[in-house]
């Protein structure tokens, strides 16, 4: 399809911001990107008016309320409400306003917690969630089928992919509000700065987890967007592969020059036993991804200790 004009939302975020940075390597694209202290998301009229205002061609939701699996747990009503209004918002005045084209991604999440592995997009709706997330869960699973259905009615062209874990540059590394990652290297640097030789690892360590490096992701974004193929209504996004909590640990401890032990903290929960996503539909299209998980946490590594605002989170 022809793109010009792409409203990305949710630009200062993880997958915001990657999204902007490929975008913009190309003249093809003219793009918007509106703060959330420019638009909020959750005021449908400001929405309305806004996406009335540029007439874009495209429009990508990379917002959303989200965290890891504490903040999940805690900010339930939340992170459901705040999520649903954000992209019914969307939705409805993208419609309104005839944006034919419409990305929106969702989560992994949104698959049953004991899935046949790898996970197939067919899954969906096969059995319960993951009781730790479920209210962000149900957001992202009512986003698909909005886009979905809207798409299956009208004949618009709103589709979804659903990532993996993601991980990279500009990502949220609060002590308790971040994902598996962040998470980790901003302990694993404080351990190392108070000197401290034993390292906490929630849980057991042994659940395994599939992680996608954002820049990744965002060229999967641009490959759909581009690809003149026929798109399905919605496709998994990830590498194909998967490793222990522990494994991962052992891979950033390496990277940030921790020769400690690990200790496992039993009264955390592990979530899901194992997450790795059936990404055959978009490998058969000819995506892949570019940037390996020993690469990605080094490039992570290096932009956490680089940044000295996120230091003093």
């Amino acid at each position: 399809m022809s793109v010009k004009k792409i409203l990305i939302v949710g630009g200062r975020g993880l997958v915001g911001s990657s999204l902007i940075r490929e975008f913009s390597r190309s003249s093809s694209y003219e793009i918007f990107h509106p703060s959330s202290d420019e638009l909020d998301l959750r005021e449908q009229k400001k929405v309305s008016d806004y996406i009335a205002d540029i007439a874009p061609d495209l429009i990508i939701n990379a917002a959303a309320k989200v965290g890891g699996i504490v903040a999940n747990n805690l900010y339930r009503g939340d992170f459901i409400l705040d999520n649903l209004l954000i992209q019914n918002n969307l939705f409805k005045s993208a419609f309104d306003n005839e944006v034919e084209n419409f990305l929106f991604l969702g989560s992994s999440c949104i698959y049953p917690k004991n899935c046949p592995q790898p996970i197939k997009e067919e899954y969906l709706l096969t059995d319960v969630l993951e009781e730790t997330n479920e209210p962000y869960a149900i957001a992202k699973i009512a986003g698909l089928k909005v886009a979905e259905n809207l798409n299956r009615q009208y004949g618009v062209n709103y589709f979804s992919l659903m990532p993996t874990n993601l991980y990279g540059e500009n990502d949220n590394f609060h002590p308790e509000n971040s994902h598996v990652i962040p998470g980790l290297i901003q302990r694993m640097q404080k351990c190392i700065e108070s000197k401290d030789n034993t390292f906490p690892i929630w849980g057991t360590g042994k659940p395994r987890r599939e992680f996608l490096y954002v820049d990744d992701l965002a060229r999967a974004c641009r490959f759909v967007i581009e690809n003149d193929k026929k798109i399905p209504y919605w496709m998994n996004v990830g590498t194909g592969e998967d490793i222990s909590i522990l494994d991962l640990a052992k891979i950033i401890s390496e990277q940030m020059g921790f020769n400690g032990e690990f200790d496992f903290d039993t009264s955390k929960p592990d979530g899901t036993p194992r997450k790795l996503l059936d990404v055959s539909k978009i490998f058969e299209l000819g995506w892949r991804p570019e940037v390996n998980l020993r690469d990605g946490i080094k490039k992570s590594v290096e932009f956490f200790r680089n940044s000295n605002e996120i230091r003093q989170v």
